[in-house]
């Protein structure tokens, strides 16, 4: 069994958490949604969830219940509040990064944490610039989202295709939702990829691929949370 990856960032504020390696074992009690490559974002409250929503980011103020996704080379953002009242677990790919999930699920945490928190975020192994290839299409849908930001995260490979560096736009929305540049975090030397040995990767293994779990659970806290807007359109 390999131990979960976590991040001095979250560490700190004693918030649980946990990035997935091949042979990590899921939390007991663990709630994820059923991810679509969207940019829905679900509230995870005091009743928890009957049945599983169609989501691709998770925001949870219930102690004690872990709430994660899953990835197989997209980009896994584990997030809390400083209380560790609030917290977030987001799946973003290419898709879902084009239609804003990153920054929707931050700005939904914002809104759960108590008024004027700081929030905290990490990104989680996930398929490095060295190994992501995309052609015209899929670039044409991110530069409609990042406009000439773009192109920083772009290395040209062969005709109309382009080397992408995701984690790159990632960090590019957690910032757009105004965290300091010292709350973010990452975890070093970590394409799924690349390293077949401790990470499932789509783009490598296809269909065969396996899943990564990623997990984060509030702990108690006697702050009061906004309204929460858990619409699926873009931001």
């Amino acid at each position: 069994m390999s131990p979960r990856l976590t991040h001095a960032l979250l560490r700190e504020w004693a918030v649980e958490h946990g990035f997935g390696q091949r042979g990590s074992v899921p939390p007991d009690g663990l709630l994820r949604p059923r991810q679509v490559h969207g940019a829905c974002v679900e509230l995870v409250g005091e009743s928890g969830w009957e049945e599983p929503p169609e989501a691709d980011a998770v925001v949870s103020t219930l102690p004690g219940r872990p709430v994660g996704v899953v990835t197989a080379d997209c980009v896994p953002v584990l997030a809390a509040s400083r209380c560790g009242s609030a917290v977030a677990a987001i799946h973003a790919g290419w898709r879902g990064l084009a239609h804003g999930v990153v920054r929707r699920g931050l700005d939904a945490l914002r809104a759960a944490a108590p008024a004027g928190a700081e929030l905290r975020a990490v990104m989680g192994p996930h398929i490095g610039p060295c190994c992501y290839e995309i052609d015209a299409p899929v670039g044409e849908a991110l530069y409609r989202r990042f406009g000439t930001k773009l192109s920083a995260a772009l290395r040209p490979s062969r005709p109309g295709h382009h080397w992408l560096d995701l984690g790159r736009l990632v960090r590019h929305e957690i910032e757009s939702a105004e965290l300091d540049p010292e709350c973010i975090g990452s975890l070093p030397a970590s394409c799924t990829r690349c390293d077949a040995a401790r990470f499932h990767s789509y783009r490598r293994d296809g269909v065969r691929a396996g899943r990564l779990v990623h997990y984060i659970c509030a702990h108690a806290d006697g702050g009061l949370a906004r309204p929460l807007d858990t619409s699926c359109g873009s931001s």
